[in-house]
């Protein structure tokens, strides 16, 4: 093996990669029953953080810089002057295999540019995966980016040899694609999208009725948008995300500001890159819809098309509504309880269990860990301890950003000053 040929590629193939943020690992259960290596239970993404505050990683790679497409916002576009590398399927394996001996890894993150073909593509993709399952017994997570255009036969096979598979629908809206990226097709973003949600459905009808059948993609598949390379609002961006995930079961859906990469007239005239401080608010917002209850209408529609960048969307939302407020934190149902801003899912449940014991006061909430700062305009323990008062939306928006100190709106703000 030519050591520093594979060093060359690794670093090539892994700094290529790093423009791909969907690749976390949560919801596989695959278990090592065979004495063989790895267990993909509890594993996640390069450099991140489980439940218990372990790190863990993944051996984030390409397997080729090589493409055919030339889409505006890729780094790895035909157009662009990089050296093209390409590793083997023996060389992929071997990497992932000694990574995880040496204890680097705990797992594989594959992705790939499209050389020849979507489905020449992605037949080298199921390559490695069966590979290192088949040949050498790795039980550890393995998450393969489906291609776009590729068949559903290969979509099949890739999913019983795969944790989670993804592909990135990469603009968030038909036009937007259609001029960054004009040799692309929507349509070829959805078919591998759509063979993965039925053959997920069709393996968990089918275990059901025969034990030994083999788990699909346990860990779902994902997506991920680039935004702000197209002009498009927020609310487009969160509204395709929400089709997602009703449409194909998404687990999850990543954003991903976008980076300048090359001179293109067709890419927005921006000095730098999107601020922090979007991707953060459209993570709130995704948070928002998918566990707090809330509809996508309610935060974004034709009068509000952006997120507010000064307040998170759960605060905005609650300014615009102070009809519904005070909430007596005392009788509130689970869903009001969600709505307040300051209080999030874990203190609900604290709420609603301690006061099945005491009428809860102010030093309650406080014991509890509820943000009392924005919290205390909207709550009520009883009916002499409201804040608010006759404070306007914009008051009680200004008293609370006087007192809050946010690294996420500092770093905005500073990147706000390099547009000035």
């Amino acid at each position: 093996m030519n050591y520093e040929r594979i060093k060359e590629k690794l670093e090539i193939l892994a700094d290529a990669a790093k423009y791909d943020v969907s690749c976390s690992s949560s919801g596989s259960k695959r278990k090592n029953t065979t004495k063989g290596l790895g267990d993909s239970s509890g594993m996640g993404i390069c450099h991140s953080y489980t439940e218990d505050g372990r790190c863990v990683s993944l051996l984030k790679i390409l397997l080729t810089n090589v493409c055919i497409f030339d889409c505006a916002y890729c780094v790895t576009r035909k157009s662009n002057d990089i050296k093209r590398v390409a590793f083997t399927v023996q060389e992929v394996v071997d990497l992932t295999i000694n990574f995880y001996r040496r204890n680097y890894i705990e797992g594989l993150f594959l992705s790939s540019g499209i050389f020849k073909s979507p489905d020449a593509t992605m037949e080298r993709l199921v390559r490695v995966a069966k590979k290192l399952r088949l040949e050498e017994n790795f039980n550890g997570y393995i998450h393969l980016k489906s291609i776009p255009g590729a068949s559903d036969e290969l979509m099949q096979e890739a999913g019983l040899y795969a944790d989670r598979l993804s592909v990135n629908i990469e603009i968030p809206t038909k036009e937007g694609l259609k001029l960054l990226a004009p040799d692309k097709d929507h349509k070829d973003f959805i078919q591998p999208m759509k063979a993965v949600k039925n053959a997920i459905d069709l393996y968990k009808s089918e275990k059901k009725i025969i034990k030994s059948t083999p788990v699909y993609a346990p860990a779902g598949q994902s997506t991920q948008m680039i935004v702000g390379a197209t002009g498009e609002s927020d609310r487009d961006v969160m509204y395709s995300a929400h089709y997602f995930y009703n449409k194909f079961q998404m687990k999850r859906v990543y954003y991903s500001g976008y980076v300048p990469v090359a001179n293109d007239a067709r890419l927005p005239a921006i000095g730098t890159e999107v601020p922090m401080m979007r991707e953060n608010r459209l993570y709130q917002t995704d948070w928002l819809l998918r566990f707090y209850g809330f509809d996508i209408r309610e935060i974004l529609n034709d009068q509000h098309q952006n997120l507010d960048m000064d307040i998170d969307p759960k605060l905005s939302w609650a300014l615009r509504h102070l009809d519904q407020f005070p909430v007596n934190i005392n009788r509130a149902d689970k869903r009001m309880l969600a709505r307040i801003p300051g209080v999030g899912l874990k203190s609900v449940h604290k709420i609603l269990s301690a006061r099945r014991y005491r009428k809860l006061g102010w030093e309650h909430l406080k014991a509890i860990g509820i943000s009392i700062n924005r919290s205390r305009y909207f709550i009520t323990c009883d009916s002499r301890d409201f804040e608010r008062r006759d404070l306007t939306a914009s008051q009680i928006k200004n008293q609370i950003l006087s007192t809050s100190h946010s690294k996420y709106r500092n770093n905005f703000n500073q990147q706000l000053s390099l547009f000035a």
